[in-house]
């Protein structure tokens, strides 16, 4: 029998369509169902089939990443989060996830949510978490809503992350026009757990009760899921009922809370309530444990008494969790989450079968089974096609490009760039410190953070220059891999895995498509070498304007091992008179560099080529080097060229460097010797007495290396080409975000 709930509501063409169901799938519901479902039931299949959950335009796609590797415990896919097994009966969980739209339309509660979302990911697993990083993407801040955005996205990031006593790290903010009309808001989070604690999200145990706990329900965050899973358009102000309203202090309570329950042995499986709310946490721990479950929503607690079912499933109100827990258990739970001031209801049991079952009291709302829902959204191949304006984006004839006269001017121009320049502005507005776990504070390549009662570390890069992945998807692709894991290795960690947030256009557009399929394929050839597998993620799709679709933004969120903390590089010159040195093959090339785009205007390629192996080799090195503790400091190349990075070398202790590349000009021009991008370049410096030790370290992987110089003075100086001192450097790198935002 059908269920009878608002028998009023007709189910029309225009209310499927406005579901975001297709005819076809419209079809394939009532042959599911046997039967035309009700609104509650249309509304649940909108959400558990939107793209946000189902993936249902990119899973093929995704099939593509490598998932096994060496500690894998659990597979992308297979729960919230990944998790790495790190010895020492100790495992890492983590996971990287998108915000994107509730912060275009209300920036500082939609960043806030997006950290408190990822947050539950790793908690629900029963680590704790220790850390987030982020990646951040913003129109010209010349902009006056982009700079309202950004403030009110650092601000929703910073208010939760505190709130919570979690430091966020580090991460990475980048300005282009590509992202006025739809900025990126990526948040990853990462904690620590015993690996026996490992808890999954599965409902098991024929009877067993299922609790609800947490916030009370709301109307917000109705439809996130269908709202993130579309484009924005100039009426998507009106949907800001789907932004919804976070509470890190209850939150804080539920943290403490799940994990003493989890400690204590007290539950089973735990899930939380994020997008698609009571929806998807029902039916994908029934998936997961193959089973059914049924729930009456009567109990659930409501902050609207006025709120009918469809409301109640689809809500995404925040800080919400279900727990599957051992009968015999409940008094105990219970017991736990009042001590902890948290709504502890009983809305239903674990049941035979397969369906989920929704009751409003008496009545039966909702009865669809639960793996359909979970695991059986339709998936698609979608159309392809290179897009068109590659072949002109990719025309550049360098000779053509004016070489440049005034070198210090140009560096300090780059300098000023609010994607290049210090982050200062954004992270010192985060409590990075707390729980003094902080080893490397946000400004080196990679966050570094002690794992208490061990002397391991785990530094975290989040990475990714979307320039190159919109000249070249496939080789953009990889340089975002293989420079996230660049970035760990330079601390001296062992990258192991990584997480994504592949962040694009309209999937239906046959050139969007193109473009996520191809850096999928440059991503998974890098981690493939780098023997770093993908432990899961988010895919972000329909981030298109009015004004045009984003850049493809393949965030990369890589993690690595330090398993002694005593062995870590930092970015920064540390000493006067240590050797520097440039490992690594400067080529001719300027393609999609910054210096390009913002000295010339030019935003061309071809971009720099990314040879794997030697990538590979080169991380092996500083990975060993920082075993064996001979380099002072190792900062990678990217974006800004040779000049930049060893500006930002001299930073921190203000210690200045005297260079000469002229054994390194050798027929290469001097834009590509100072701001180009060549790929695997790392600048590096060691002691007078570790030299002999660095130089046949090295000299074993075979990998170009040149001593350049020496640190030391208050200048920044390269032949004769820059001469600049430090401090009006950092005055300038300082100031860029500031300036800006002041005015």
């Amino acid at each position: 029998m059908a269920p009878t709930t608002m028998k009023h509501i007709k189910i029309t063409k225009k209310i499927i369509s406005q579901h975001g169901i297709t005819d076809a799938e419209y079809t394939k519901i009532m042959e599911i169902l046997g039967r035309e479902p009700n609104i509650t039931e249309l509304g649940i299949f909108s959400v558990m089939w939107s793209e946000h959950c189902s993936y249902k335009n990119s899973k093929k796609v995704l099939k593509l990443f490598p998932t096994d590797g060496k500690g894998v415990l659990v597979k992308a896919g297979e729960e919230n989060a990944g998790c790495i097994d790190i010895g020492d009966g100790l495992a890492i969980v983590f996971k990287i996830e998108s915000h994107n739209h509730p912060s275009a339309i209300e920036p500082f509660q939609g960043a806030a949510t997006g950290v408190g979302g990822i947050l539950r990911d790793i908690f629900t697993m029963g680590a704790r978490p220790i850390m987030c990083v982020d990646s951040l993407r913003f129109g010209s801040l010349d902009n006056v809503r982009v700079k309202r955005l950004f403030k009110g996205v650092v601000e929703g990031i910073a208010h939760y992350g505190n709130c919570m006593g979690i430091p966020t790290v580090g991460g990475e903010v980048y300005f282009d026009d590509s992202y006025e009309g739809n900025p990126l808001v990526n948040v990853m989070g990462l904690g620590i757990i015993k690996k026996e604690d490992l808890i999954k999200g599965k409902a098991s145990g024929i009877g067993n009760p299922v609790f609800y706990v947490g916030a009370a329900t709301g109307k917000d965050g109705l439809g996130g899921a269908s709202f993130a899973s579309r484009d924005l358009t100039e009426a998507s102000h009106e949907d800001r009922p789907a932004v919804q309203v976070g509470d890190p202090f209850l939150e804080k309570l539920l943290l403490e809370a799940c994990l003493e329950l989890n400690e204590k042995k007290l539950i089973l499986g735990m899930q939380d309530l994020g997008a698609a709310g009571l929806t998807c946490s029902t039916c994908e721990t029934a998936s997961r444990g193959e089973t059914g479950i049924t729930i009456d929503i009567s109990k659930v607690p409501r902050r609207d008494s006025n709120m009918n079912p469809y409301e109640v499933m689809l809500s995404e109100s925040q800080e919400r969790m279900l727990l599957i827990v051992e009968k015999g258990n409940e008094q105990q739970v219970e017991d736990v989450l009042n001590k902890w001031d948290l709504h502890a209801v009983q809305i239903g049991t674990v049941t035979e079968g397969h369906q989920m079952k929704v009751y409003d009291g008496d009545e039966l709302v909702a009865d669809i089974p639960a793996d359909v829902l979970a695991d059986s959204a339709p998936v698609y191949t979608r159309e392809e096609k290179k897009p068109a304006y590659l072949k002109d984006a990719n025309n550049l004839d360098i000779k053509k490009i004016k070489e440049p006269q005034d070198c210090n001017k140009i560096l300090k121009q780059l300098l000023d760039d609010p994607s290049i320049a210090s982050k200062r502005w954004v992270y010192q507005q985060y409590d990075h410190m707390v729980r003094t776990n902080t080893i490397f504070l946000p400004g080196h390549d990679a966050a570094l953070v002690r794992l208490k009662g061990t002397n391991k570390a785990v530094a975290v890069s989040t990475d990714c220059n979307s320039l190159y992945c919109y000249l070249n998807p496939y080789e953009g692709g990889k340089i975002a891999i293989a420079e996230a894991a660049r970035n760990v290795a330079c601390s001296g960690a062992r990258p192991i895995a990584f997480t994504n947030c592949l962040n694009f256009g309209n999937p239906m557009n046959p050139e969007r498509f193109w473009q996520l399929k191809k850096c999928v394929e440059g991503m998974a050839e890098a981690a493939r070498a780098l023997t770093t597998p993908c432990t899961g993620g988010n895919v972000s799709l329909y981030n298109e304007s009015p004004q045009a679709s984003i850049y493809p933004t393949p965030t990369v969120g890589m993690v690595g091992i330090l398993d002694d903390v005593d062995c870590r590089i930092p970015s920064f010159f540390t000493n006067k008179n240590d050797l520097i040195f440039l490992i690594g093959q400067t080529k001719n090339e300027i393609g999609g560099s910054q210096y390009l785009s913002l000295i010339h205007g030019l935003k061309k390629g071809p971009i720099s080529h990314l040879d794997i192996t030697v990538e590979a080799t080169l991380q092996k090195f500083l990975v060993e080097a920082a075993q064996k503790k001979v380099l002072a400091s190792a900062h990678d190349i990217s974006d800004g060229g040779f000049a930049v990075a060893l500006a930002e070398c001299s930073f921190l202790h203000g210690i200045g460097a005297e260079i000469d590349v002229a054994r390194l000009k050798n027929g290469i021009r001097t834009d590509a010797l100072l701001f180009g991008e060549s790929q695997s370049r790392v600048i590096v410096s060691v002691s007078p007495t570790a030299e002999s030790r660095f130089l046949k370290l090295i000299n074993s992987y075979g990998l170009p290396v040149s001593k350049i110089g020496t640190s030391g003075g208050q200048s920044i100086i390269i032949n004769d080409y820059i001469n600049i001192a430090v401090t009006e450097l950092y005055t300038i790198y300082e100031e860029a975000i500031p300036r800006r935002v002041r005015v």
